[in-house]
């Protein structure tokens, strides 16, 4: 006998694609993560799918291919709107119609140009009924940082810290300081794995001489990292430098700067490096580039304290991340943020986890629709 908690509703299949298009995390950049159900006119679930990888086939057409003749007269429910143009695959909404479904539920619009509408535009004058909007907090939420490079045209970014009891990120200027446990390490390197690119400061990469890579966890994809480096101080030296098989490493600085410094940047790109000038200097100048020329999609602004202050001051920051620790630095100690300008508790969506002795805290800076 079937009883009401049999019965799925267009929010359950919705809520299963959402969960199929996390499946593709980590791998699908730049592309978004998409899932797929398609639900035949007798409420069963006969095809469904997910994006797994970029040039790889769409969730649309995964869902399609397994449900075969089934998807005729059904209904496809997809997170994101079918794209309708020849990219490294073909158009989904053309394999949408000649399956013969009769309706298309889709969470929200695809922010490319490219899309951005036409898709439900072709579907709806083939004859294809077509709604808009079902979970769509929840489908834009797990696609921040697709919608964020083609909205602002600048990757999304989480500034990450890590902070002692009062509030400092070092004992003192340009002297490494450990604050975090281990638990709290291992989450950074899970976060590192899914992200397009890792940024820090010259100041970082003088006094620290990290890595940037991301252990402990697995990758699937290359990663870049990203250095802001205006008066091109980073030695050729830099351990970033010997893990170019992992990512690119990009060093950015401004055009007045680089004056008389050729030198150093043919020994920077000897090492490997890639050398991006910008006219500005300025953070958000260098994003947009970023993502323009890289297709970043998502960057975590590491440290210091002087690229945290000035991405803070240029309003980029998206979400902020911290590590809370129980240590005590005392009088001398470098401040996280200029005094008075930020506030944990004036976070959005604020979530608070304890990893070992320290505590994480996150939220975004801004109100996500």
């Amino acid at each position: 006998m079937v009883t009401a908690q049999d019965v799925m509703t267009p929010s359950d299949y919705m809520a299963r694609a959402l969960f199929l298009a996390e499946r593709g995390r980590g791998r699908t950049s730049p592309n978004p993560l998409v899932g797929a159900v398609i639900v035949s006119p007798e409420g069963v679930v006969v095809g469904s799918g997910f994006h797994a990888r970029a040039g790889e086939a769409h969730a649309e057409v995964r869902a399609l291919d397994e449900a075969g003749a089934a998807a005729r007269g059904g209904t496809l429910y997809c997170t994101l709107e079918p794209c309708c143009h020849v990219g490294r695959t073909g158009p989904c909404v053309v394999r949408i119609v000649e399956a013969g479904v009769a309706r298309v539920v889709a969470a929200v619009e695809d922010p490319n140009p490219l899309v951005c509408g036409r898709g439900f535009a072709f579907l709806r004058a083939h004859g294809v009924e077509v709604e808009v909007g079902l979970q769509a907090a929840a489908a834009m939420r797990i696609n921040l940082p697709f919608f964020t490079r083609h909205r602002s045209q600048r990757p999304l970014v989480t500034l990450k810290a890590a902070l002692s009891a009062d509030g400092c990120v070092a004992a003192a200027p340009g002297q490494r300081t450990r604050l975090t446990s281990a638990a709290a390490n291992r989450h950074a390197h899970w976060v590192r794995a899914e992200v397009d690119a890792i940024a820090v400061g010259a100041g970082t990469i003088l006094a620290d001489d990290p890595l940037l890579t991301a252990r402990g966890a697995y990758r699937a994809q290359p990663l870049v990292r990203v250095i802001f480096d205006r008066r091109l101080r980073t030695p050729p030296t830099a351990r970033v430098l010997s893990t170019v098989d992992a990512g690119p490493v990009i060093i950015v600085t401004s055009a007045d700067q680089l004056a008389g410094r050729e030198s150093g940047r043919q020994a920077l790109e000897r090492r490997g490096a890639r050398v991006l000038v910008t006219r500005t200097g300025m953070i958000r100048e260098a994003l947009g580039r970023l993502a323009a020329d890289w297709q970043l999609g998502s960057l975590l602004l590491e440290g210091g304290a002087a690229i945290h202050a000035a991405a803070w001051e240029e309003g980029v920051v998206d979400i902020v991340r911290l590590y809370v620790t129980p240590h005590v630095i005392g009088a001398g100690g470098v401040a996280f943020l200029p005094a008075g300008s930020f506030w944990s508790g004036a976070l959005r969506q604020r979530r608070v986890e304890p990893l070992g002795p320290d505590v994480m805290i996150e939220g975004y800076v801004h109100r996500i629709d």
